[in-house]
């Protein structure tokens, strides 16, 4: 039977959507489910600023009367306007090992895309980079962390049979913690703080880390502010993420430094893992997500380090080392054992040299595929 695409045209419609990465990945022991409100709530209007700078739509497509894959198609008009590009992204692509369906899918997102004009399509991309991103391409023997990604092995040869090339890779780590923090390690600490006369701080509750959050974002904004997909977050978009993400984190796993006079230089945002928590979850906070969840937070072996960043004018002064010190002192504390970078971008050889000076395993990459219209 032929492939079938259908517009998600209505809330049940995009609820299937959310859905069916839930059946395709049911007996995959690595991937880690999002919860489900979540991804309702980035895939409307109502509740997503995000559509304030991007126009979206998404399909279903259906085989022998069922569901067999899904996929986005977004134009980020910040993003286009920034770079002086006209592409579309491809996004929360997911099918059956089927090429009739990833062939349905992809050219829908282009005939899509050709009809606002776009000049070509890239991705998988998300409305901005704190959202979904790229396809794994290697490490399909590890569990992601939540701001990660995983994908079964065949999606890269479908790419490539529908004409994709790659357009940027990002790569990933996992660090095996010294259960000492070198004596050269605390002494360089301390020298830092005294010769810029920096402040390192600590949070006791989430609601001090969250009067904070605002500020982080905006640092964000500067930070990432030449990296490839990343658009600046106005001030309602950064807010949504900040009701998203600041009310899991344990503050104790959070770190900013300021400088002399009070501004933020830095940060580094890292969580315990909770993939095996979210695993048990199963998508939902109720009956018992929220009980795994908290549980994961308490006693971690495995820690996530989710996103660092440093001012441009702060960067090759030591902050970066600061910021790994202070948050070592607390996994110490902990009795974390390793450590799970998310995805670098892999020409940033600044941040990836970084992390090899560690026992550590470069254990997966992530593509991102592009495919300009002639």
């Amino acid at each position: 039977m032929s492939v079938t695409i259908k517009r998600c045209d209505s809330l049940n419609d995009l609820k299937k959507f959310v859905q069916f990465p839930y059946d395709l990945y049911k007996s995959n022991k690595y991937w880690v489910p999002p919860m489900k409100k979540d991804e309702l709530n980035a895939l409307q209007p109502a509740t997503n600023p995000a559509f304030g700078i991007c126009e979206a739509q998404f399909w279903l497509a259906i085989k022998d009367g069922k569901v067999a894959g899904r996929v986005g198609a977004i134009v980020n008009k910040a993003y286009n306007e920034k770079v002086g590009e006209n592409k579309c992204r491809l996004s929360r692509i997911e099918f059956i090992d089927d090429k009739e369906v990833s062939k349905a899918l992809l050219d829908t997102v282009e005939q899509w895309a050709k009809e606002k004009g776009m000049d070509g399509v890239h991705g998988p991309l998300g409305f901005t980079n704190l959202d979904h991103q790229a396809i794994l391409i290697e490490g399909f023997d590890h569990l992601p962390s939540i701001a990660s990604e995983y994908h079964l092995p065949y999606y890269k040869a479908h790419f490539e049979a529908a004409g994709y090339e790659k357009e940027m890779d990002w790569v990933e780590f996992r660090l095996k913690l010294e259960k000492e923090i070198p004596e050269k390690a605390l002494k360089l600490n301390d020298m830092i703080q005294r010769r810029y006369n920096l402040k390192v701080v600590h949070f006791a509750n989430r609601e001090e880390m969250k009067k904070y959050a605002p500020c982080v974002l905006e640092l964000l904004n500067v930070a990432f502010g030449d990296l490839f997909s990343f658009v600046a977050m106005n001030k309602e978009l950064s807010q949504f993420y900040i009701d998203k993400y600041f009310n899991i984190l344990n503050p104790e796993f959070v770190k900013v430094i300021e400088d002399k006079d009070g501004n933020i230089i830095g940060f580094i945002i890292s969580l315990p893992s909770l993939s095996e928590a979210m695993q048990k979850a199963g998508g939902k906070l109720f009956p018992f997500g929220w009980y795994y969840l908290t549980q994961a937070l308490k006693k971690p072996k495995v820690v996530d380090l989710l996103l660092t960043g440093i001012h441009p004018d702060w960067q090759a002064q030591g902050v970066s080392a600061l910021l790994i010190t202070e948050l070592q002192k607390v996994m110490q504390k902990h009795g974390v054992e390793y450590v799970e970078t998310t995805g670098m971008i892999e020409t940033n050889e600044k941040a990836i040299n970084h992390w090899k000076n560690y026992d550590h395993i470069q254990h997966k990459r992530k593509r991102c595929f592009v495919k300009m219209f002639k």
